[in-house]
């Protein structure tokens, strides 16, 4: 991967959670409740790993980023692939911050409102993919209709390159969202992380979150289960589609719609356009090389269901929690709204930052209308939260 991540080999051969989880609750303040752990005072490791963390986890990944974050941003709201919001203000920061002293088991659910930000189009927002009349493939049609299955991978295979998701001719990178929720991860103040996004921005950034509906960068076998590498599918299907391959790999060159490029046409949402005629026939989907059934994205397509190890496992997490947190996420599915409601119900505290109404605004006591890329890193800096804290 192009983006510089955390050395998890590295911080594994001296890190032990008793130690930090310590660190997680260190700070400058004297009167804070997140502060009251002296384990560390005076011990040359813990400052060694502490530095460590500063340099790997934080400020080397955000230095390299933060123009290219910013310019990015900007590009996205020209392109309106992020909503309009008004940067939080001191009284949503206090609140946010005092939402994270309050909790001891925090709970993270985090939604595709933190990948635009990437340049990952959602699909709810004024702008999203709804909007331009785009209707997601569901898995009842993926598994009956041999049509519809050339259709996806023949756009799916396009809008991908070898380095990953691929959007706006630039590969998609973790935001400031992403890599401060990383942060807040390694100095434990995170519990459990769960996502709806299928884009592995987060373990990118350096989180290892429950991928609650999957992931774009995995292949699954309907038929006994096996999983491929999504890299290793996209070169079986180079191979069985030579002709094809070459003109993705022309898209940018040829006249866009041409003969050329089999009448593909890149559009402003990093998708793909591409004529009928140029895939209905000749377009070969790769077999399961173990026993030749039929391949699909490991994604929970709309219409089928979260696997039950993986929804009891969210569940469980979100029960035990005292604080659940949502980041970017309208949470219309229910696989995401039953997590809230549960933690809700079983006393936690819940707050949501997220631009645009929820399906739980009528009972979630805080919630913040913010951009997850502005509200998060300003977070890190405020009394106990401040990281790194090297004393």
């Amino acid at each position: 991967m192009a983006v510089e991540i955390l050395n998890h080999n590295l911080l594994g051969a001296i890190w032990q959670p008793s130690r930090f989880n310590a660190l997680g609750r260190m700070s400058r303040g004297r009167n804070c409740r997140l502060c009251t752990n002296n384990w560390f005072r005076g011990s040359q490791f813990q400052f060694a790993v502490r530095k460590l963390l500063a340099s790997c986890c934080h400020s080397t990944i955000e230095a390299k980023q933060k123009s290219e974050n910013k310019s990015l941003i900007q590009f996205l709201r020209n392109k309106e692939i992020i909503p309009d919001s008004k940067p939080p203000d001191m009284k949503d920061l206090n609140r946010l911050y005092q939402f994270f002293d309050r909790s001891r088991k925090l709970m993270v659910l985090t939604g595709a409102g933190l990948s635009t930000e990437s340049g990952i189009p959602d699909y709810r927002s004024p702008n999203g993919a709804y909007s331009s009349g785009f209707k997601p493939i569901t898995h009842q049609e993926f598994v009956r209709s041999s049509h519809a299955r050339r259709r996806y991978w023949a756009r799916s295979y396009a809008g991908w390159r070898r380095e990953g998701l691929l959007l706006h001719n630039i590969a998609a990178h973790p935001s400031e969202g992403h890599i401060a929720l990383a942060t807040l991860e390694k100095v434990g103040r995170v519990n459990f992380l769960v996502t709806q996004n299928v884009d592995r921005l987060h373990h990118r950034a350096g989180s290892e979150p429950l991928e609650l509906h999957g992931t774009v960068y995995t292949v699954v076998c309907l038929n006994c289960g096996t999983s491929v590498d999504r890299n290793y599918f996209q070169d079986q299907v180079k191979a069985l589609n030579a002709k094809w391959a070459a003109a993705v790999e022309g898209l940018e060159v040829g006249a866009p719609g041409s003969d050329k490029n089999f009448g593909m046409q890149q559009r402003p949402d990093g998708d793909i356009e591409i004529d009928e005629k140029y895939w209905e026939q000749d377009f070969i989907i790769p077999d399961c090389h173990q026993c030749g059934g039929m391949l699909k994205p490991d994604v929970v397509f709309f219409g089928d269901n979260v696997p039950k190890d993986r929804a009891d496992k969210a569940m469980e997490a979100a029960k035990s929690s005292d604080a659940f947190l949502v980041l970017g996420s309208s949470l219309m599915t229910m696989s995401a709204f039953r997590l809230v409601r549960a933690a809700y119900e079983a006393k936690a505290d819940v707050a949501i930052v997220n631009i645009g109404e929820t399906r739980a605004d009528d009972f979630v006591p805080l919630k913040i209308n913010a951009r997850v890329g502005e509200i998060l890193p300003r977070l890190l800096q405020m009394g106990c939260l401040s990281i790194p804290c090297i004393s």
